[in-house]
């Protein structure tokens, strides 16, 4: 049996963090009631093996899972323009151990995505993120729709590794002292797909609920600005975002 391991820290709080509801336009469509970028991806690429596309990225045996989590959403962005891109587990795990200062201690996303948007990781620098507030399902569906994706922590339910093993969908349960970063890239009626441990992972809304304590929306380097501009204020982001640096 594969080891898995957790990594997330709670959630950090920082006034500065810009929030996705302050740039969606009263314009933007209700989101579809199911979506899987997934199949873009995998249309593009030729290729529909999980575990070849995003791997385990040395979280069998680190708590790296925030930078796994990240590699799996570069893989997404370049996939979804027709580029293959993994970036390699002793990537992944250098710059976790960059980020640690070389211990295995796990990690907050909010650091992460800081450091992701200010230096790039792999030659490729987000635009930027906005957090989502994740009680909120419209929002995280119309994220996945514009973004290709949410990149998103939860508190470890009890039966997480086993239902993971057993092909079984997560759903609520006693929570653990452990969190884990997950990208989520699909969505239906029933809950939402995500990322993780080389394979993709089904969880209920209901498990989403319960478990998710943050999640947010990356602007990848990858969009154009015409692609969601309809939608969603980009100029007004920008604007915000030169306030906020300042």
């Amino acid at each position: 049996m594969p080891n898995y391991r957790f990594g997330k820290h709670p959630p950090k709080i920082d006034y500065r963090t810009l929030k996705l509801k302050n740039y969606l336009k009263s314009s933007l469509a209700a989101p579809p009631p199911s979506y899987d970028v997934l199949a873009d991806v995998y249309k593009k690429l030729k290729v529909s093996n999980p575990a070849s596309l995003f791997p385990m990225d040395g979280n069998d045996s680190l708590g790296d899972c925030t930078i796994a989590a990240l590699a799996h959403a570069e893989t997404v962005y370049n996939g979804m323009v027709g580029k293959k891109k993994i970036i390699a587990q002793q990537d992944v795990i250098k710059l976790y151990m960059h980020l640690t200062h070389g211990v295995d201690s796990g990690l907050n996303e909010l650091d992460v995505l800081n450091f992701w948007q200010s230096n790039g990781v792999d030659g490729d620098r987000i635009m930027a993120f906005v957090a989502i507030d994740s009680k909120n399902h419209v929002h995280i569906q119309q994220a996945i729709n514009l973004f290709g994706g949410v990149y998103l922590g939860f508190q470890v339910q009890q039966n997480a590794i086993q239902d993971f093993d057993a092909r079984k969908p997560w759903t609520p349960g006693p929570l653990t002292n452990d969190g884990h970063a997950v990208y989520a890239v699909g969505y239906d009626a029933t809950g939402v797909m995500v990322l993780t441990w080389g394979n993709t992972q089904q969880g209920t809304w209901a498990w989403w609920d319960e478990c998710v304590d943050e999640a947010y929306a990356i602007l990848p380097p990858q969009a154009k600005q015409s692609d969601f501009d309809s939608g969603f204020n980009f100029k007004q982001l920008k604007a915000d975002l030169a306030a906020v640096a300042n």
